[in-house]
């Protein structure tokens, strides 16, 4: 689990599209994000367990590009979300689009955070840095990933159910803009921040 929480803990971009779903939709759908995050923890905890440095080696040479394209990814989602803030909406029912249902914003998310390659590596270099990185015992493989997916989750719950308070205390459709607003301005310096220093 002490694995898990390295990983998930840093709040980046994903965390604050978690947060930001949240606040402008429902806890529901900031949960299903939030398990989108820890699925696809778990699945690179799996895959490291499994085969860590020889997954670490086959991803090293693509992390430039799959980086550029998870920040490309934020930044088209921090231009939508803003553009959805300031359009003028009807007085009827917005339709749901986007991330804005539990399904989407759990594959959207989900798919999102397989873009991460540094996750397969930080879990890689925890696997291989234990005494029986070469033959590993299947028990505490799985172990390794539950306590992974676990810690990841909890802590992705705790942000949406944060954005989901932030979302009741800011109910109103200007603190809606704003925080709308706020989340893309994050998520695109995040995305830029990433474009910048890989």
């Amino acid at each position: 689990m002490v694995a898990g929480y390295g990983v998930a803990i840093p709040v980046g971009a994903i965390a604050v599209l978690v947060m930001g779903l949240a606040a402008r939709t429902s806890f529901r759908v900031g949960a299903a994000a939030a398990l989108g995050v820890a699925t696809a923890d778990g699945l690179y905890a799996a895959a490291a367990a499994l085969g860590g440095a020889a997954l670490a080696v086959t991803i090293a040479p693509v992390a430039g590009p799959l980086r550029v394209l998870a920040a490309l990814v934020l930044l088209g989602l921090a231009a939508h979300t803003a553009w959805l803030a300031l359009r003028p909406r009807p007085v009827r029912a917005v339709q749901r689009r986007g991330l804005d249902t539990a399904p989407r914003a759990f594959a959207g998310v989900l798919a999102l955070t397989l873009l991460n390659p540094a996750t397969v590596v930080y879990f890689a270099a925890l696997v291989l840095g234990r005494s029986d990185a070469a033959d590993p015992d299947p028990t505490l493989a799985a172990a390794f990933v539950l306590g992974a997916f676990l810690a990841s989750a909890s802590w992705q719950l705790l942000i949406a159910g944060s954005g989901t308070l932030i979302g009741r205390v800011l109910a109103g459709r200007r603190g809606r803009m704003i925080t709308a607003l706020l989340s893309s301005a994050i998520i695109a310096t995040l995305a830029a921040t990433m474009l910048l220093t890989g």
